[in-house]
């Protein structure tokens, strides 16, 4: 099969352009992080380096909150591996296609990991496409610096605005969070994995408390899914193409 690359120097922009629809869907999200990381008792400078340093969106808002609640370090480092355990499967998964890159590039390219830089690298890789470095260095950068930049607006708004929660704009990552558990509905045995966390963390807020009801319910779903055998094209009606 012939490769449809375009010529080097545009594949940075044509990266850039693909991102655009990104970033201006994830701008209010990081906007909503700089205001509660103020409203949380970080600086503007504050929440601009953690937005800069761990690029992490979902993660950033789970430390905030549980810096507010005082509890541990460990349990905040362990709650944020949890909520970020799907990089670990993103980065073996694209390590076919981006394995001609140098290991300063490699170690670049996942700093810059996020959901759509994932989904979009393997729709290009399983298209055909050759997944240059210059592409994705572009996909990513357009995400990045907006991203920091629209966190320290969040932060400078936070003072304005004070507490999100009042704004009604904290719903917003509880929302993030099922459209990322959304994503997976097709995939065999969903809502009873999704009953059964869902349960089990309800259990343990009650039982254990927060935060641990979180890593609790996930633990719960994960190992449920290790134990069904998924459903066969028999089971599930589909035809082979």
């Amino acid at each position: 099969m012939s490769r449809r690359d375009p010529a080097p120097r545009s594949e940075f922009a044509e990266g850039a352009f693909k991102a655009v629809p990104v970033i201006i869907s994830a701008g209010p999200f990081a906007i909503l992080f700089g205001a509660v990381a103020v409203a949380n008792g970080q600086t503007v400078a504050e929440a601009t380096l953690m937005s800069a340093v761990v690029y992490a969106g979902a993660s950033q808002l789970v430390g905030i909150e549980l810096f507010g609640q005082h509890v541990p370090l460990w349990i905040v480092v362990l709650s944020i591996l949890a909520v970020n355990f799907r990089h670990i499967l993103y980065s073996a998964a694209l390590t076919p296609l981006i394995d001609h890159f140098t290991l300063p590039q490699k170690l670049l390219s996942f700093f810059l990991l996020t959901d759509p830089q994932f989904a979009e690298t393997l729709a290009r890789g399983e298209t055909g496409h050759t997944v240059t470095y210059r592409w994705y260095l572009g996909f990513g950068a357009v995400i990045y610096f907006p991203w920091v930049v629209m966190s320290a607006i969040g932060g400078l708004l936070g003072k304005i605005i004070g507490d999100p929660a009042v704004w009604g704009i904290d719903v917003l990552l509880p929302i993030y969070f099922m459209g990322l558990v959304l994503g997976f509905r097709r995939r065999s045995n969903f809502l009873l994995i999704v009953v059964v966390s869902g349960v089990v963390s309800v259990l343990a807020q009650h039982l254990v408390g927060a935060p641990w009801h979180i890593s609790i319910g996930a633990i719960a779903g994960v190992a449920l899914a290790a134990l069904l055998p998924p459903k066969t094209e028999a089971t599930t009606g589909e035809q082979a193409p």
